[in-house]
């Protein structure tokens, strides 16, 4: 089994997405978040080999192979490096259920027949 890192586009940028099980909550390297953030009580986390304190969350709109999906995260300066390089995004359970995100571990992909599904049209009746 292996890291599952997908490219995502947040703000016409491509950043590299870490998708992980094992963390709850979502983060962005801070040099990417947006213009607006909104202070939420601290909480501490141990992440990458340092505990952090945080005092801000931001929201983030973004778009993967196409298909948009939003999540809240927690901007921080560093989130790690990997084989694959520099991360600048990791994305959490919390916005994996939210999407119907799943992974697949052993052919290190990402399934998004869920996200896929949500897509729709709407339509107004008379």
């Amino acid at each position: 089994m292996g890291r599952i890192v997908h490219e995502i586009e947040v703000d016409g940028k491509n950043l590299k997405a870490l998708f992980d099980t094992g963390s709850i909550r979502s983060y962005i390297r801070s040099e990417f978040r947006p213009e607006v953030t909104h202070k939420v009580p601290p909480i501490h986390v141990a992440l990458g080999g340092q505990e952090l304190t945080l005092t801000q969350r931001c929201d983030i709109v973004a778009t993967i192979e196409g298909l948009g999906f939003a999540f809240n995260a927690y901007p921080i300066d560093e989130i790690g490096v990997i084989e694959e390089g520099r991360l600048d995004v990791l994305i959490g359970v919390l916005c994996m259920e939210e999407w119907d995100i799943k992974l697949d571990p052993t052919n290190r992909t990402l399934d998004l027949t869920g996200l896929r599904r949500r897509e729709f049209t709407e339509f107004i009746g008379s």
